[in-house]
Protein backbone atom coordinates (compact mmCIF):
# COMPACT_ATOMS: atom_id res chain seq x y z
CA UNK A 1 0.00 0.00 0.00
CA UNK A 2 3.03 1.77 0.59
CA UNK A 3 3.18 2.68 -3.27
CA UNK A 4 0.24 3.43 -3.88
CA UNK A 5 0.24 6.26 -1.28
CA UNK A 6 3.93 7.67 -2.87
CA UNK A 7 1.82 7.38 -6.37
CA UNK A 8 -1.22 9.72 -5.08
CA UNK A 9 0.81 13.05 -5.34
CA UNK A 10 2.56 12.01 -8.28
CA UNK A 11 -1.05 11.14 -10.03
CA UNK A 12 -2.76 14.07 -8.68
CA UNK A 13 0.01 16.32 -10.03
CA UNK A 14 0.04 15.31 -13.18
CA UNK A 15 -3.59 15.51 -13.84
CA UNK A 16 -4.02 18.94 -12.61
CA UNK A 17 -1.24 20.13 -15.34
CA UNK A 18 -3.35 17.83 -17.63
CA UNK A 19 -6.59 19.63 -16.61
CA UNK A 20 -4.41 23.20 -16.83
CA UNK A 21 -3.10 22.09 -20.56
CA UNK A 22 -7.16 21.37 -21.54
CA UNK A 23 -8.42 24.47 -20.52
CA UNK A 24 -5.58 26.39 -22.13
CA UNK A 25 -6.36 24.12 -25.72
CA UNK A 26 -10.44 24.59 -25.02
CA UNK A 27 -12.19 25.06 -28.42
CA UNK A 28 -15.09 26.44 -29.14
CA UNK A 29 -17.25 28.08 -32.32
CA UNK A 30 -17.44 31.38 -33.48
CA UNK A 31 -20.91 32.76 -34.55
CA UNK A 32 -24.20 34.19 -33.86
CA UNK A 33 -26.35 33.30 -31.28
CA UNK A 34 -30.00 33.73 -31.78
CA UNK A 35 -31.77 34.88 -28.66
CA UNK A 36 -35.72 35.10 -27.22
CA UNK A 37 -36.96 37.47 -24.73
CA UNK A 38 -39.20 35.82 -22.77
CA UNK A 39 -40.58 37.15 -18.77
CA UNK A 40 -37.81 39.47 -18.64
CA UNK A 41 -34.77 37.11 -19.87
CA UNK A 42 -32.78 35.65 -22.59
CA UNK A 43 -33.65 32.46 -23.60
CA UNK A 44 -31.81 30.13 -26.19
CA UNK A 45 -34.31 30.31 -29.51
CA UNK A 46 -35.55 27.06 -30.21
CA UNK A 47 -35.85 27.68 -33.53
CA UNK A 48 -33.52 29.71 -36.76
CA UNK A 49 -34.19 33.15 -37.22
CA UNK A 50 -35.41 31.76 -40.54
CA UNK A 51 -38.31 29.71 -39.05
CA UNK A 52 -39.25 31.98 -36.01
CA UNK A 53 -42.17 34.30 -37.18
CA UNK A 54 -42.14 36.68 -33.48
CA UNK A 55 -45.35 38.58 -32.62
CA UNK A 56 -46.02 41.90 -32.51
CA UNK A 57 -44.24 43.31 -29.21
CA UNK A 58 -41.80 40.72 -29.35
CA UNK A 59 -37.78 41.30 -28.08
CA UNK A 60 -35.12 39.01 -29.45
CA UNK A 61 -31.08 39.28 -29.83
CA UNK A 62 -28.63 38.33 -31.79
CA UNK A 63 -24.71 37.99 -30.01
CA UNK A 64 -21.76 36.94 -31.92
CA UNK A 65 -19.07 35.03 -29.46
CA UNK A 66 -16.87 32.04 -29.35
CA UNK A 67 -18.84 29.26 -26.94
CA UNK A 68 -18.98 25.46 -27.04
CA UNK A 69 -22.80 24.92 -27.41
CA UNK A 70 -26.10 26.38 -26.23
CA UNK A 71 -25.48 26.01 -22.59
CA UNK A 72 -22.27 27.99 -22.81
CA UNK A 73 -23.41 30.70 -25.01
CA UNK A 74 -23.09 34.42 -24.06
CA UNK A 75 -26.21 36.34 -24.00
CA UNK A 76 -26.78 39.80 -25.87
CA UNK A 77 -25.95 42.79 -23.73
CA UNK A 78 -27.86 46.07 -23.27
CA UNK A 79 -31.06 47.43 -22.67
CA UNK A 80 -33.72 44.77 -24.15
CA UNK A 81 -37.52 46.74 -23.58
CA UNK A 82 -39.62 46.76 -26.15
CA UNK A 83 -41.45 50.13 -25.22
CA UNK A 84 -37.77 52.05 -25.61
CA UNK A 85 -36.51 50.30 -27.96
CA UNK A 86 -39.87 50.72 -30.62
CA UNK A 87 -40.81 54.00 -28.77
CA UNK A 88 -40.08 55.98 -32.18
CA UNK A 89 -42.18 53.13 -34.71
CA UNK A 90 -45.83 53.56 -34.36
CA UNK A 91 -47.48 50.72 -35.23
CA UNK A 92 -49.17 50.47 -38.11
CA UNK A 93 -52.45 48.21 -39.38
CA UNK A 94 -51.13 44.94 -41.46
CA UNK A 95 -47.70 45.14 -40.05
CA UNK A 96 -46.00 44.14 -36.62
CA UNK A 97 -42.90 45.65 -34.98
CA UNK A 98 -39.96 43.27 -33.49
CA UNK A 99 -37.13 45.14 -31.31
CA UNK A 100 -33.88 43.62 -32.24
CA UNK A 101 -30.77 43.86 -29.64
CA UNK A 102 -27.52 43.43 -31.59
CA UNK A 103 -24.58 42.35 -29.33
CA UNK A 104 -21.55 42.38 -31.60
CA UNK A 105 -19.42 40.93 -28.97
CA UNK A 106 -16.03 41.47 -27.28
CA UNK A 107 -12.30 42.11 -28.91
CA UNK A 108 -11.49 38.32 -27.78
CA UNK A 109 -13.93 36.40 -29.76
CA UNK A 110 -13.61 38.82 -33.04
CA UNK A 111 -11.48 37.35 -35.74
CA UNK A 112 -8.28 37.92 -36.51
CA UNK A 113 -7.35 41.70 -38.05
CA UNK A 114 -11.42 42.66 -37.23
CA UNK A 115 -13.27 44.94 -34.39
CA UNK A 116 -16.45 44.38 -33.25
CA UNK A 117 -18.49 47.35 -33.70
CA UNK A 118 -20.41 49.14 -30.78
CA UNK A 119 -23.98 47.11 -30.23
CA UNK A 120 -26.95 48.76 -30.82
CA UNK A 121 -30.63 48.01 -31.14
CA UNK A 122 -33.44 48.65 -33.71
CA UNK A 123 -37.32 48.29 -34.11
CA UNK A 124 -38.47 46.63 -37.56
CA UNK A 125 -41.38 46.91 -39.04
CA UNK A 126 -42.52 43.93 -40.81
CA UNK A 127 -45.28 41.98 -42.49
CA UNK A 128 -47.76 40.38 -39.68
CA UNK A 129 -46.17 36.89 -41.67
CA UNK A 130 -42.18 37.56 -41.66
CA UNK A 131 -39.68 35.85 -39.77
CA UNK A 132 -37.40 36.90 -37.61
CA UNK A 133 -34.50 36.93 -40.48
CA UNK A 134 -36.61 39.16 -42.36
CA UNK A 135 -37.16 41.49 -39.58
CA UNK A 136 -33.56 41.28 -38.80
CA UNK A 137 -32.48 42.21 -42.73
CA UNK A 138 -35.30 45.13 -42.40
CA UNK A 139 -32.89 46.96 -40.04
CA UNK A 140 -29.00 45.18 -40.23
CA UNK A 141 -28.13 44.68 -44.12
CA UNK A 142 -26.04 43.64 -45.18
CA UNK A 143 -26.51 39.81 -43.75
CA UNK A 144 -24.04 37.30 -45.25
CA UNK A 145 -24.96 33.33 -45.22
CA UNK A 146 -23.16 30.21 -45.75
CA UNK A 147 -24.40 27.29 -48.37
CA UNK A 148 -26.46 25.61 -45.14
CA UNK A 149 -28.26 28.74 -44.22
CA UNK A 150 -25.76 29.45 -41.21
CA UNK A 151 -26.26 33.41 -40.22
CA UNK A 152 -22.47 34.24 -40.83
CA UNK A 153 -22.43 38.03 -40.34
CA UNK A 154 -24.87 40.83 -39.30
CA UNK A 155 -24.66 44.73 -40.75
CA UNK A 156 -21.31 42.94 -42.42
CA UNK A 157 -19.87 41.76 -39.43
CA UNK A 158 -17.55 40.16 -39.42
CA UNK A 159 -16.00 40.44 -43.27
CA UNK A 160 -15.42 36.65 -43.38
CA UNK A 161 -15.43 33.29 -41.28
CA UNK A 162 -18.84 31.16 -40.26
CA UNK A 163 -18.93 29.43 -37.07
CA UNK A 164 -14.95 28.35 -37.51
CA UNK A 165 -13.31 26.92 -34.48
CA UNK A 166 -11.15 28.85 -31.94
CA UNK A 167 -9.16 27.58 -29.15
CA UNK A 168 -8.64 29.74 -25.78
CA UNK A 169 -4.85 31.15 -27.14
CA UNK A 170 -6.36 32.85 -30.04
CA UNK A 171 -9.05 34.27 -28.03
CA UNK A 172 -6.32 35.39 -25.93
CA UNK A 173 -4.20 36.68 -28.76
CA UNK A 174 -6.77 38.68 -29.76
CA UNK A 175 -7.29 40.27 -26.82
CA UNK A 176 -4.24 41.37 -26.75
CA UNK A 177 -3.87 42.61 -30.19
CA UNK A 178 -7.70 44.92 -30.25
CA UNK A 179 -7.82 47.84 -28.86
CA UNK A 180 -10.98 47.50 -27.92
CA UNK A 181 -12.28 47.18 -24.03
CA UNK A 182 -14.02 43.83 -22.91
CA UNK A 183 -17.33 46.17 -23.22
CA UNK A 184 -16.66 47.77 -26.69
CA UNK A 185 -19.69 45.82 -28.21
CA UNK A 186 -22.11 46.54 -24.93
CA UNK A 187 -24.85 49.26 -25.68
CA UNK A 188 -25.44 49.91 -21.60
CA UNK A 189 -26.63 47.81 -19.21
CA UNK A 190 -24.86 44.82 -19.90
CA UNK A 191 -26.09 41.34 -18.91
CA UNK A 192 -23.69 38.55 -19.37
CA UNK A 193 -23.13 35.07 -18.26
CA UNK A 194 -19.15 34.47 -17.23
CA UNK A 195 -16.65 32.69 -19.13
CA UNK A 196 -16.16 29.30 -17.16
CA UNK A 197 -13.21 26.67 -18.11
CA UNK A 198 -13.72 22.80 -17.94
CA UNK A 199 -13.65 22.07 -14.29
CA UNK A 200 -11.00 19.58 -13.05
CA UNK A 201 -13.32 18.06 -10.91
CA UNK A 202 -13.40 15.41 -13.53
CA UNK A 203 -9.66 14.70 -13.67
CA UNK A 204 -9.13 14.81 -9.68
CA UNK A 205 -12.36 12.42 -10.30
CA UNK A 206 -11.05 10.12 -12.35
CA UNK A 207 -7.71 10.15 -10.41
CA UNK A 208 -9.40 9.03 -7.01
CA UNK A 209 -10.87 6.23 -9.34
CA UNK A 210 -7.70 5.00 -10.92
CA UNK A 211 -5.70 4.97 -7.06
CA UNK A 212 -8.80 2.76 -5.60
CA UNK A 213 -8.85 0.72 -8.56
CA UNK A 214 -5.04 0.57 -8.09
CA UNK A 215 -4.99 -0.23 -4.30
CA UNK A 216 -7.49 -2.73 -4.86
CA UNK A 217 -5.50 -4.76 -7.58
CA UNK A 218 -2.62 -4.75 -4.88
CA UNK A 219 -4.63 -5.84 -2.28
CA UNK A 220 -5.49 -8.73 -4.20
CA UNK A 221 -2.30 -10.06 -5.05
CA UNK A 222 -0.85 -9.63 -2.00
CA UNK A 223 -4.04 -11.73 -0.64
CA UNK A 224 -3.22 -14.17 -3.75
CA UNK A 225 0.43 -14.26 -2.94
CA UNK A 226 -0.49 -15.05 1.25
CA UNK A 227 -2.70 -17.97 -0.04
CA UNK A 228 -0.18 -19.04 -2.04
Amino acid sequence: MTAVRRAVPVLVAALLLLGTAGRAGATGYRYWSFWERTGGHWTYATQGPASARPDDGTVQGFRFAVSADSADAARPRGAADFGRICADTPAKSGTKRVALVLDFGTAADAPSGEAPPRGRTACARVPRDASAAEALAAVAEPLRYDSNALLCAISGYPHQGCGEQVSSAERTENAKNTENTENAGNPGNAEETGDGGPSLGLPVGAAVVVLLAGAAVWRARRRRDASG
